[in-house]
């Protein structure tokens, strides 16, 4: 009779099942680019057979000075997974191909790294977190617009209600007083958008995340999220983020707001607030060769009902909003922070877990010394 740890040992596995069975494209790559193997998604992806791309090399299959090439010399000699999203593969042969790519070594083999192409929706979720920036500078416009156009005839709109009220009877009076608290709503809501005509560069410099989280998770539990179950979920050495202390607690202060709505009074309602250092991971800027470095993530998440999926894709613009009292300024002017912090930010929901993830820079002295843009 075997024993229970006789039992328990699994069957060998050949390591080539397991990359045939992923779905994704896999090639593993040698030190001189030599291709040894490809699984079968990488065989339809490529358009070629396993026996034909093992002849090749990683260049044959690349554009000229394709960022792929640079990631597997990185992988090489750091010895650590990086990533890039956006990597334009577009050839004669394989048409249009916008993809991720990601290449990890292979600790049991040091010659060989492992490169993983996805063609997924991260590069099309980051193009729409770099366009959330572009609705927030269409507010830009529109609350110059609506400081000059609409603002000041408001005020002589109430000036002119106030002569009235005073020689007005009772009933008379209450129509003017409708018309100045009428007009002192919305001089407020354009005083609410006015924060997006202000251009001035920020006052940047180190900040300690966490200690702005600690801040906004106090601020909750003293008031709306009271009820709610903080959980906290830090990268203890993460480097100081660059940027200004004040507009990312109001970042992530509305984040925690918006998630504490959705979770109502639910007594199991919870926040998961996470910090991690995403190691080699560069986005594209659509219209320019620029790659941000952002490897630094915060997340908010909760385990509330979820965004309506016919607003997600606009959920960042302005106006949009599921509350019944709500101006829909909020989440446009976290983008605009987020944006003009270098930052992008993104959103992944469905019901009971919805993650607002934010990719911020890190603080580089040398380069905040010499006044360039990481």
């Amino acid at each position: 009779m075997q024993s229970a740890e006789q039992q328990m040992v699994a069957p060998p596995i050949d390591a080539t099942q397991v990359l045939g069975a992923i779905p994704n494209p896999i090639l593993v790559v040698g030190r001189q680019g030599d291709i040894t193997y490809a699984n079968p998604a990488a065989e339809q992806f490529f358009d070629s057979g396993a026996a034909v791309l093992a002849r090749q090399n990683l260049r044959d299959l690349v554009p000229f000075g394709s960022p792929v090439l640079q990631l597997v010399s990185q992988v090489f000699r750091e010895r650590y997974s990086v990533s890039e999203y956006d990597v334009d593969l577009g050839s004669p042969r394989l048409g249009e191909r916008l993809v991720d790519v990601q290449v990890s070594p292979v600790p049991e083999a040091p010659d060989h790294v492992i490169v993983r192409f996805d063609e997924r929706s991260m590069a099309a979720k980051i193009g729409r977190a770099l366009t959330h920036r572009g609705a927030a500078r269409s507010v830009t416009g529109m609350a110059a617009v609506l400081a000059h156009e609409v603002k000041n005839p408001l005020s002589g709109i109430r000036g002119a209600a106030q002569l009235l009220e005073l020689n007005a009877s009772q009933a008379d009076r209450e129509l003017t007083r409708l018309i100045c608290d009428e007009t002192d709503r919305i001089c407020a809501l354009v005083d609410s958008m006015e924060v997006f005509s202000d251009k001035r560069p920020i006052e940047r410099g180190p900040v300690n995340i966490h200690q702005v989280l600690e801040h906004v998770r106090k601020v909750a539990q003293a008031g709306f999220g009271k009820h709610i179950r903080f959980v906290e979920r830090y990268d203890p050495s993460l480097p100081p983020v660059y940027g200004n202390r004040d507009q990312l607690v109001q970042v992530f202060l509305n984040l925690v707001k918006n998630a504490a709505e959705a979770i109502g009074d639910d007594p199991g309602g919870e926040i998961v607030l996470t910090t991690a250092y995403r190691h080699g991971v560069r986005l594209a800027v659509r219209g320019s060769r620029d790659r941000l470095h952002l490897p630094l993530e915060v997340s908010v998440q909760d385990n509330g009902p979820g965004v309506p999926e016919d607003i997600r894709p606009h959920l960042f613009d302005p106006f949009v909003t599921t509350k019944v009292s709500g101006s829909g300024l909020g989440l446009a002017l976290v983008a605009k922070i987020i944006g003009d912090h270098g930052g992008v930010i993104e959103c992944d929901s469905r019901p009971r877990r919805t993650v607002f993830s934010a990719r911020l820079p890190v603080h580089n002295p040398a380069v905040e010394a010499s006044g360039e843009s990481e």
